[in-house]
């Protein structure tokens, strides 16, 4: 949550009943700010004390200053900001401090994720409501869910990582006046050093071992006012090795000994292996070995380009799939869930009028959706006698961790999940099977490190995909507003099957995720109803950039354009008229990207479209522009406003806004997951393409920080994509396109 410049600052002693604590003990000459011991394999990586909180944020020692960031690297620049919340407070030399990754532990849980996950409309959000999503952020404590997503990463960060670095300058200006015998009042911390009143400096690491037997002071948080690295474009700390290509990826990682090895599972999802010969395989140069996994075989050669091959040679009998076999079967499984009772309406303002003369209908529909990560999935492990080791790019290490540990038989004390780089997560990452799938082999090679790749085939075809969904809408438009509009939405539910995988239960009650983007904007509209209806499939399903709002964002913005039109109103406009009286920071957004568009003004052979979504506590009003080219579509130029209130570092905002518009984009224009005999269809980016670099558009972001709560910005910027490029399309082309992908209806420049 954002603090107002005039609102006192929280003082650390909210945390916890004794305050933060600098560990007792000292670290290679030095301390630990929080209570994480630094061990190379510890068994346990917290050192708790009765009545102290868990806050392992922070390390002194010898070397300098290093910051533990609990939340993974994928791109979205989290070491970065994260590293600068405790840089600011610390008074630390940000261009000599350390980054790495904090181990599978407790007290990395992501308590943001609960407010999110508040069943209410985030943009209306109460002051009671919000205080009961920090009291339950006891659930993700409880289940240890150390998880990077939903857009949280840094809400959740806010004020625990500052007040981490807060109390560590506090506790080394103590140790400095003990040493000197100085004034603490005229004590200075600059560039990772306390000063003097005679200009005298002592480095932090010199001063760490007597700052660990100092209990440490309460302390209040500095105002934005005085920020020096906050609200700033800063270097990104992974940039160096990522242009330099020192960084570790999963796919990067080698050890003495590896062997390499690739699976290949049943690709009618969840149906059972019948038999195997591994013969051909085994008879080929390089291949090693091949190893029953039970549902697929593990290949094991010298190089993983040896096991891949031995993969494609081992003759396998599949049995059946668990869901229907073709698309359009699955299609009708989804359209039978309306027939149900919904599990939930959300939203249920006025009385919905019985259908009549003038009202407004339509369906929409979006396929299954793959993550296709340019990182396919891997992992390395490590067996040893009493032990697993596991290298891979995780969202979830904690999950990693216990579900690596059941697969093998182990304690998860025993287990070490080491986190690396992330080549792309967008939510599959947060998955746990490919890790664990490396765990078995290694299992069944005891002392050999062995990495397991997924073939792009492999990586695309047995993916944990966005859902399919229908939605039904019919609206009804009066003296050119909204009078009333009822949705009804099905698809399978993504919270369900991913939190039964990740926690082992299914969350009971309204599913908020299977609605999000549809029941919870900002429009004045009276009678308005959003049922959400789940559908029973098999079909396996995940989080995916944005979830929820990723499909129901089209289905709800390309109604409001549908009528906007039957109001004969000006599309902005009329959005405009509906979010000014609700949300003005929502209505901002709005204007500005009617500013930077020039909306309303297009050159001859062009048209332009727009979208609106509040989503993970962001607005978003994106325009999107297109030109005819011979017949051809191009996406030409692109604009987006948002407003996640108080910004940390504005280049890293913008950048996952233009990533965030581009996922949309490349998934509206061009991506599906289809089914044919049980089997996905689609194995690689020539039949699940993306835009390219000279199919991208030229984009534009502008971001206002009148919101004032905290939102999230890795997700917010995909939901408007896909609506403002369909609206888009609409203006140009006058066809009304309410089935996802477009390309199915209009060719684009390739």
């Amino acid at each position: 949550m954002t603090r107002s410049a005039n609102r006192p600052a929280r003082r650390l002693g909210r945390y916890t009943r004794r305050g933060f604590l600098v560990a007792t003990a000292a670290v290679a000459g030095g301390v630990a700010f929080g209570v994480w011991k630094a061990r190379e394999v510890p068994p346990n990586p917290l050192a708790p004390e009765e009545g102290v909180a868990l806050n392992p944020w922070l390390l002194i020692d010898a070397l300098g200053v290093t910051v533990v960031v609990p939340r993974a690297e994928m791109g979205q620049g989290v070491r970065t900001t994260l590293a600068a919340l405790v840089a600011e407070e610390l008074d630390a030399d940000f261009a000599a401090i350390r980054v790495i990754h904090g181990p599978p532990a407790q007290a990395y849980y992501n308590g943001a994720l609960m407010e999110a996950g508040l069943p209410y409309p985030a943009y209306a959000l109460t002051e009671r409501q919000r205080w009961i999503g920090r009291q339950m952020a006891v659930l993700p404590k409880l289940l240890s869910l150390q998880v990077t997503g939903g857009s949280t990463s840094t809400v959740d960060a806010f004020e625990k990582m500052r007040l981490a670095g807060a109390t560590a300058r506090e506790t080394l200006k103590r140790a400095a006046a003990a040493r000197t015998g100085a004034d603490i009042a005229q004590l200075l911390t600059e560039a990772g050093a306390v000063v003097l009143p005679d200009g005298t400096r002592l480095p932090y690491p010199e001063l760490a071992a007597e700052a660990a037997a100092i209990a440490p002071p309460e302390v209040t948080l500095r105002d934005p006012g005085q920020w020096r690295l906050l609200g700033r474009p800063l270097p990104r700390t992974d940039m160096v090795e990522k242009v330099t290509g020192t960084a570790t990826f999963g796919a990067d990682v080698m050890l003495p000994g590896m062997k390499f090895a690739t699976v290949r599972m049943n690709p009618r999802l969840g149906g059972p292996m019948l038999s195997f010969d591994p013969a051909p395989a085994l008879a080929l140069g390089g291949v090693e070995r091949v190893i029953d996994l039970g549902t697929g075989i593990a290949v094991v050669g010298a190089t993983t380009w040896h096991a891949m091959r031995g993969a494609e040679a081992v003759a396998v009998d599949w049995g059946p799939a668990p869901y229907p076999e073709t698309s359009a079967e699955i299609f009708a499984a989804i359209a039978a869930a309306f027939d149900a009772a919904p599990n939930s309406t959300l939203r249920d303002d006025g009385e919905i009028p019985p259908p009549a003369a003038g009202d407004v209908s339509a369906e929409y529909r979006v396929p299954f959706l793959a993550h296709a990560t340019m990182e396919p999935m891997n992992a390395t492990a490590l067996r040893t006698a009493d032990a697993l080791e596991v290298w891979c790019g995780t969202q979830a290490p904690v999950v990693t961790r216990d579900k690596c540990a059941e697969a093998v038989g182990l304690d998860p004390a025993a287990v070490t999940v080491h986190t690396t780089y992330l080549g792309g997560g967008f939510g599959r990452r947060a998955e746990f099977d490919f890790a664990v799938l490396a765990a078995r082999v290694a299992d069944a090679m005891p002392g050999t490190p062995v990495k397991v790749t997924w073939s792009r085939a492999e990586d695309m075809r047995h993916d944990f995909y966005r859902p399919a969904a229908i939605a039904r809408f019919r609206g009804r438009v009066a003296g050119g507003r909204i009078a009333a509009l009822e949705a009804a939405i099905a698809a399978p539910s993504v919270t369900r099957q991913s939190m039964g995988r990740l926690a082992g239960f299914a969350p009971p009650g309204p599913d908020k995720g299977h609605v999000e983007g549809a029941f919870d904007q900002p429009y004045a509209i009276p009678n308005w109803r959003v049922a959400g209806h789940l559908a029973d499939l098999a079909v396996p399903v995940g989080f995916w950039r944005s979830v929820g709002n990723s499909m129901n964002a089209f289905f709800h913005e390309s109604f409001i354009d549908e009528l906007a039109h039957a109001a004969g109103a000006d599309p902005l406009r009329f959005r405009l008229d509906h979010v000014r009286p609700v949300h003005a920071p929502s209505a901002r957004v709005l204007e500005a990207v009617a500013e930077m568009s020039g909306w309303g003004e297009d050159a001859p052979g062009t048209a332009k479209g727009v979208a609106f979504t509040h989503s993970f506590g962001t607005p978003v009003a994106e325009v999107v522009e297109v030109a005819d080219e011979g017949g051809s579509i191009r996406i030409t130029r692109a604009w987006i406003a948002c407003d996640p209130g108080r910004v940390l570092d504005p280049a890293i905002v913008e950048a996952q806004m233009v990533s965030g518009l581009v996922y949309g984009l490349s998934a509206a224009a061009m991506q599906e997951i289809t089914f044919a005999g049980g089997e996905v269809a689609q194995e690689n980016f020539w039949d699940h393409d993306a835009l390219r670099l000279h199919t991208c558009p030229k984009v534009e972001v502008r971001i206002l920080q009148d919101n004032p709560h905290m939102g999230g910005v890795g997700e917010p910027g995909t939901p408007p994509a896909a609506a403002a490029l369909a609206n888009a399309v609409f203006a140009l082309t006058g066809q009304r396109i309410r089935e996802l992908p477009l390309r199915r209806s209009v060719r684009f420049v390739a």
